[in-house]
C-alpha cells in the first residue's frame, strides 16, 4: 500500500513537471514570433511561464538546447506523419495528394514550430543552424530509401535518389513557407494543396522516365 501511495504522488509531480516544460516550449515559439531565437533571453521566457529563472534549468541546461528541442520534435512528427501519407496500397498518384494535403495541414496547425525553423534555418544560433541542416540531410536520406522501393523508380541509382529526394524536400519547404504566408485562419489552403500536388507530381514525373548511367 506504500509503494503505491509513493507512486501516486510521484505521477502529478511528474506530469506537473512535464507541463512546465512545454510551456517553456511554447512560451519561446510566442516570442520568437516576430524577432529571432538569439534575441529572446532565458528571463523573458521564464518571465511569460510565471516562473523564476533558476527554474528553467530543471528543464533545459540552456536556451540553446530548448531550441534544439523545438527542431527535433518539429522534424520527428513531421517525418513521421509524411511517411504515413505515404504508406498503404494507395495508387501512386493518391499517395501523392494525399502526401500534400498532409504536409499543408500539419504545416497550418503547427505555424509557431514552422515559423521558428524558417527563420532560424539562416539565423544567428550556430547551434541551431547546424541542427536544421542535419534534419533536413536525415529527412532526404530517409526519403531516398523509400523512394528506392517504388516500382516506377527502378531504373534511378542510389546516388540519382539522393538528388530526387533534395528536390522533393526543396519543394516541400517551399510549400511550407506558402502556407505560412497565408492568413492564419487558412483561407486558400485548397490552393496550396492544389498547387503542392502539381509540384511534387511534375518532379516525380521527371523522375519515372529518369535513366541512371
Amino acid at each position: 500500500m506504500r509503494s503505491h501511495r509513493r507512486r501516486d504522488e510521484h505521477a502529478p509531480r511528474a506530469e506537473q513537471k512535464q507541463a512546465t516544460r512545454q510551456a517553456l516550449l511554447d512560451a519561446a515559439l510566442r516570442l520568437v514570433a516576430d524577432k529571432s531565437f538569439d534575441s529572446v533571453s532565458l528571463r523573458e521566457v521564464t518571465r511569460e511561464v510565471g516562473i523564476v529563472p533558476t527554474a528553467f534549468y530543471r528543464h533545459f541546461e540552456s536556451m540553446d538546447e530548448l531550441g534544439l528541442v523545438l527542431v527535433d520534435e518539429t522534424f520527428r512528427t513531421a517525418r513521421r506523419l509524411v511517411r504515413a501519407a505515404r504508406e498503404g496500397p494507395l495508387p501512386a498518384e493518391q499517395r501523392i495528394r494525399r502526401s500534400a494535403e498532409a504536409l499543408v495541414h500539419y504545416v497550418q496547425a503547427h505555424r509557431p514550430y514552422f515559423q521558428f525553423l524558417v527563420r532560424e534555418r539562416f539565423g544567428g544560433v550556430a547551434v541551431i543552424r547546424s541542427a536544421i541542416r542535419h534534419e533536413i540531410r536525415l529527412f532526404e536520406s530517409e526519403l531516398a530509401t523509400d523512394l528506392a522501393r517504388a516500382p516506377e523508380l527502378s531504373a534511378i541509382n542510389t546516388a540519382d535518389l539522393q538528388i530526387l529526394a533534395g528536390l522533393l524536400v526543396t519543394a516541400m519547404t517551399a510549400i511550407t513557407e506558402q502556407v505560412l504566408e497565408l492568413p492564419p485562419r487558412g483561407e486558400g489552403l485548397d490552393d496550396v494543396i492544389v498547387l503542392a500536388e502539381k509540384q511534387l507530381r511534375l518532379i516525380l514525373l521527371g523522375a519515372s522516365i529518369w535513366q541512371s548511367r
